[in-house]
């Protein structure tokens, strides 16, 4: 009889050990992703525009307009809608891009430069001088 109130006893300590480490996983994983969450938002301080992921998959854009030590508020411009977001809720932080980027500029740049060039080059060896007075002279 007490080899089975032993065994049984055993049990229940192995299955409650379980479930306390497991959710001690999960709070440390979520206390490390706030951690991050709560760097990063001070990094870009008041006024960057993001965009943040939530746990329940939902995505919250604008502004950040206040940073607390637990909470941030983000405000969207275009709709006037402020969202406090707690740093535990937060997947991600992005800073949102604000328009055209660099790579962009260099590939329209590089285009340009290249049109200028060709109506230099290719204009005169068509033209002749100017003697020709159809298609682009």
């Amino acid at each position: 009889m007490s080899k089975r109130i032993f065994a049984i006893l055993i049990s229940m300590t192995v299955l409650a050990g379980s479930f306390g480490l497991q959710a001690f996983g999960q709070s440390a994983t979520y206390d490390a992703q706030a951690s991050k969450a709560r760097a990063k938002v001070e990094s870009l301080g008041n006024n960057a525009k993001v965009e943040v992921k939530l746990r329940d998959t939902t995505k919250v854009k604008g502004h950040i307009t206040a940073i607390a030590p637990d909470s941030f508020t983000v405000s969207d411009s275009k709709t006037g809608m402020t969202s406090t977001v707690a740093y535990n809720e937060v997947v991600s932080v992005n800073k949102a891009s604000g328009g055209p980027s660099t790579t962009s500029w260099l590939i329209i740049g590089g285009v340009a430069a290249g049109v200028v060039t060709t109506w230099l080059i290719v204009k005169p060896a068509f033209c002749d001088g100017g003697a020709q007075t159809r298609g682009i002279c």
